[in-house]
């Protein structure tokens, strides 16, 4: 596998090695050995797994208690998957980072604690699978506005349309009021 670094130094793009012949492929998704060495040290406690049609947009997700890590793939299909620096003290604070992860280019992208993340699906249909470091808590859960200017995320919208969003996503608050780390 190989890390590369982002614009913001503890969010990794992971890039595995892929053999591949007549027959189909093969990769190792996840080593953690190479994770602790490379990335953090971290324990994974529950893999999550949702599909999702084109034009959605899931998040920006984060819990301010139960703080979760997430490493995150796509095994069909294409999304932009973005990660929002909410760490108050850090020098990127309020950045963004965003990549397109696909099930042909086999990305995954380290989303640490700390980071609001969500992602736009811009194919057909997307099937989104990641770890996490903590449970799901949904007393702790904040939805953060996905088109909030004064996070400036550029989305790849298609055609320029609005997304799909879940009610709690449309319902989402700003990042002046979201609650910060």
């Amino acid at each position: 596998m190989k890390i590369i670094e982002t614009a913001i130094a503890d969010v990794k793009l992971i890039e595995p090695t892929v053999f591949g012949d007549e027959r189909g492929f093969f990769m190792e998704t996840f080593r953690q050995s190479l994770f602790e060495s490379e990335c953090c040290e971290r324990t994974f406690v529950q893999d999550n797994h949702s599909r999702s049609a084109q034009g959605i947009l899931r998040g920006l997700h984060y819990q301010t208690k139960q703080t979760q890590g997430k490493l995150v793939r796509v095994t069909q299909g294409e999304v932009f998957d973005v990660a929002v620096d909410m760490r108050a003290d850090s020098a990127t604070f309020g950045q963004w980072v965003g990549y397109y992860l696909s099930a042909q280019n086999k990305r995954q992208l380290w989303v640490p604690e700390g980071f609001a993340h969500g992602f736009y699906v811009t194919s057909e249909t997307a099937e989104f699978v990641y770890k996490c470091t903590d449970y799901y808590a949904p007393q702790f859960d904040v939805s953060m506005k996905w088109d909030d200017p004064k996070i400036g995320i550029e989305w790849p919208l298609l055609q320029g349309q609005a997304p799909i969003l879940s009610e709690k996503d449309s319902s989402g608050i700003s990042f002046e009021l979201a609650p910060k780390f």
